[in-house]
């Protein structure tokens, strides 16, 4: 329960009992609580979604941005906008890289990112919310979230957050929630079966182009993953 505590605390803003006695290496084992959680954001995304779509499918693809902005803190979005300064503004240099990514400040390349970013989960939950497509509200953040267990085994690019997610988790705890999904995803949104091609794509887009991943890496990946599953979603 501990670990499930945690998970919740780190990846989102529920409120939660305090964790006594925190060890360090709670924070591995809480990892293989994530996809749960990403379900937990599912369920509040679409307790916010359906209720406004019976007014109107633009205010509940607002009332989603907004509560999945709200629910995790802005967590992710915060990884996907110093990844994209860290690309837009260093041309590959990986040591320049490194260097904006750990920078506080947020630069035109991350501003911009995050305005496309939301735009697409704004439009393409107005079409999910217009075709009733309930059930993929609730598994894509789970599916995002299962990403981290993957992506977290390449090499830690700095010391930090990422580095401490690297370590192993048992093959088991990812492949168990694999195999959920995957149950889940054939029985209500036989399209998210290609939610897996989605998860390898940014770990082969993370090894090839950075050579390892970071917290800020894993983050952009989350939000990565659930606007490619949305379009999607949307598309087929």
């Amino acid at each position: 329960m501990k670990t499930l505590i945690l998970a919740i605390q780190f990846m989102t803003r529920i409120p939660t009992p305090q964790v006594r006695d925190f060890k360090p290496e709670m924070l591995v084992a809480c990892a293989r609580w994530f996809p749960l959680v990403g379900l937990l954001i599912g369920g509040a995304l679409l307790t916010a979604v359906w209720p406004a779509s019976r007014v109107d499918p633009w205010l509940a693809a607002w009332a989603g941005v907004l509560v999945w902005a709200l629910v995790t803190g802005g967590l992710h979005l915060d990884g996907l906008a110093d990844v994209a300064d860290a690309l837009g503004a260093t041309h590959r240099d990986r040591e320049r890289l490194m260097i904006a990514m750990k920078d506080p400040h947020l630069g035109s390349f991350g501003v911009l990112t995050l305005i496309l970013h939301l735009a697409g989960k704004l439009v393409l939950l107005m079409l999910l919310a217009r075709g009733a497509h309930w059930a993929a509200l609730l598994l894509i953040p789970a599916w995002a979230r299962l990403g981290v267990l993957y992506w977290q085994t390449l090499p830690a690019l700095v010391p930090g957050m990422g580095e401490q997610f690297s370590w192993a988790l048992p093959r088991r705890a990812r492949l168990g929630w694999l195999v959920l999904l995957l149950a889940a995803s054939a029985w209500l949104v036989p399209v998210l079966l290609l939610a897996p091609l989605a998860i390898w794509l940014y770990r082969r887009w993370l090894l090839k182009t950075l050579g390892g991943m970071s917290g800020d890496c894993l983050g952009a990946g989350v939000e990565v993953v659930e606007l490619a599953l949305l379009l999607l979603v949307a598309v087929i």
